[in-house]
């Protein structure tokens, strides 16, 4: 395999955001990149929403969330964006569910979860289905929900429960299946691989990740998944602890 050299890649300052914020979501879409949401510097989530356009280098503020938000969950169904629970105003996760549509410019609310939550991973099937898997109650409960949207019939159907209940975790799309990756439990990160398969409507249980971790990245190749880095948290007087671990798994051999 031949490896690009590193010095054919390079940084670059672009236009900054609008206004300073943590916990937004990024999605592209046509070509652009949307920023949804977020909380200001007092810690309050905000209802803004605006595109990046690379061939102008320019940020443009688009008609604001009918709801105010942070840390929400994003797919995209072909040129709609569909945002998904995360924290509201009295910092309570929220069931709510808005969809942009990029040709109108315009917002609409659409069914909601059946429970409130934050930290869900959601998966995008075509244009017309999201499967949103786990998240966290305002109980601090991690769920292991399974629920998929129909689009055209705009409702939610609850489908079989995740063997581990989890939030914040890593959800993909290959084929016919979803892969689902680590995630927490209240602080603590878990290591639990599952898949559901759309058509079976099943879930079966992949090896766990060698390294239990919060806040590790996975990469998805073609025939290799990869998990980078990550926090090991620490239990009792243990400190928690930065890692620089990387694990690799076979697709194709499981």
């Amino acid at each position: 395999m031949e490896l690009a050299n590193a010095k054919d890649f390079q940084w670059k300052t672009l236009a900054p955001l609008p206004s300073c914020r943590v916990y937004s979501t990024l999605v592209e879409a046509g070509g652009q990149v949307f920023a949804i949401g977020g909380c200001d510097d007092n810690g309050v989530p905000m209802d803004c929403f605006e595109v990046y356009s690379p061939e102008a280098d320019q940020w443009t503020s688009l008609p604001p969330m009918p709801t105010a938000r942070a840390g929400v969950a994003v797919a995209t169904l072909g040129k709609r964006i569909m945002v998904i629970g995360g924290v509201g105003a009295n910092q309570m996760p929220l069931k709510i569910v808005e969809m942009y549509n990029i040709d109108e410019g315009k917002w609409k609310k659409r069914n909601s979860l059946r429970e409130a939550a934050m930290g869900i991973s959601v998966t995008a099937k075509g244009k017309e289905g999201v499967y949103a898997a786990g998240g966290m109650g305002s109980d601090l409960r991690p769920h292991n929900y399974l629920q998929h949207y129909d689009m055209l019939k705009d409702i939610w159907v609850s489908l079989a429960a995740m063997p581990t209940p989890r939030y914040a975790a890593t959800s993909f799309l290959r084929g016919s299946k979803i892969y689902v990756l680590g995630g927490r439990q209240s602080k603590y990160a878990i290591n639990a691989f599952e898949v559901f398969d759309t058509e079976t409507r099943s879930w079966t249980k992949f090896p766990n990740i060698p390294n239990k971790r919060a806040f590790s990245s996975f990469v998805l190749t073609e025939e290799k998944l990869f998990s980078l880095g990550g926090l090991r948290q620490g239990r009792l007087y243990r400190q928690p602890k930065f890692m620089r671990t990387v694990d690799m798994f076979d697709m194709e051999q499981g």
